[in-house]
């Protein structure tokens, strides 16, 4: 099915509040062009959601950036290539923000303003920068889902009512994922909703992975096959929240959803919101692609010590087996002669902080 085009003309933020049902939480962290981009998707959608921003702590004035961008006095240029009918033209300023400490956002619920920002002092990690969003989100007991979408994405007009309709028609649902297709490869997945995982080895790989868009699937095997839901576009509902509880932040990155899905064992169904579209840039701000190679040692760190603490956690029989095959690994950075990478990894191996 083709995407519908926009019409030409600025399109105009819907008169009427956003839909309370479900709610976009996103983080941010230094990445404002990227979350500018991904908000303009978001206000086209043909059900316009609640959007709370999480700003991790950012030092390059992303949150002053992006009040400019609201305004108007920051006009938005759409980028060039195939998504940029996603943004294009730019929607109607201004766009109204309430801006809220941490604080502010753990005592009371959202308003009604198009996007909320809430400033963390500093970069909490990617569970506890969601953890922020979420329970500010909470507060509304209208709002039965939240979306904890990566701002390295944009969206198609229909995923937000995709998602919504998946949940609703959903038994007991718990986490739903989507289509997630590569921001620069749009014919290809990353993922459909999210992974299987190798318990053994604690690796794993997208349903779909660089498979063409194309290809038929189908959604219900694709829900019966998921490990776990990827963490960049993750909508779960108000039960699971309360029941299961929110990410756990002693991990800082990675692993965030796995834990999710196993602290969820025997409790809430997983669903696919195939009707969902979204591309993801896939490690924009972090470089923590899948591809080989591609990592940044800062990925690679957070990666292993995540690996390693959630096998501590949930699998102790097999924790000691993870020591092996991180050796593996970090002899494998050498061979392919990435020194730094092979030295933060030993650090992580041992639990020392990362330099």
């Amino acid at each position: 099915m083709r995407p519908v085009e926009l019409d030409a003309g600025a399109p105009p933020i819907p008169s009427s509040q956003p839909t309370v049902r479900l709610c976009v939480v996103m983080v941010n962290w230094n990445g404002w062009r990227d979350t500018i981009e991904c908000l303009e998707s978001l206000l086209r959608s043909t059900v316009r959601p609640r959007i709370i921003v999480v700003d991790n702590g950012s030092e390059n004035g992303s949150v002053e950036r992006i009040i400019a961008w609201a305004s108007g006095a920051e006009p938005y240029e759409p980028p060039a290539g195939a998504l940029r009918r996603l943004t294009n033209p730019p929607i109607e300023k201004p766009v109204t923000i309430d801006v809220v400490d941490v604080a502010t956002a753990a005592s009371q619920p959202p308003g009604g303003a198009d996007v909320t920002i809430i400033k963390s002092p500093e970069n909490l990690g990617f569970a506890a920068g969601n953890n922020i969003g979420l329970r500010h989100a909470l507060q509304d007991a209208r709002t039965s889902y939240f979306w904890c979408l990566n701002n390295d994405t944009v969206v198609e007009p229909g995923a937000v009512s995709a998602l919504i309709a998946r949940m609703d028609a959903t038994h007991k649902v718990g986490m739903c994922g989507t289509q997630v297709r590569y921001y620069h490869r749009p014919g290809h997945w990353q993922c459909l909703n999210g992974s299987r995982f190798r318990l053994l080895t604690g690796m794993s790989r997208g349903i779909g992975r660089d498979v063409p868009v194309t290809r038929q699937f189908n959604p219900r095997t694709v829900a019966e096959e998921t490990d776990f839901v990827l963490g960049a576009s993750l909508c779960a509902s108000r039960a699971f929240l309360e029941t299961v509880g929110l990410m756990e932040e002693s991990y800082f990155l990675y692993f965030e959803e796995m834990d999710w899905a196993v602290r969820n064992r025997g409790r809430f169904a997983t669903a696919f919101a195939h009707g969902a579209i979204i591309y993801h840039k896939e490690g924009g701000s972090l470089g923590s692609s899948s591809r080989k190679g591609r990592r940044t040692p800062m990925a690679e760190y957070y990666l292993m010590r995540s690996r390693i603490k959630f096998y501590r956690r949930h699998f102790p029989l097999l924790w000691p087996l993870q020591y092996p095959l991180s050796v593996a690994l970090i002899l494998r950075r050498l061979w392919r002669r990435q020194p730094e990478k092979a030295a933060t990894m030993v650090r992580a191996m041992l639990g020392l902080r990362r330099v």
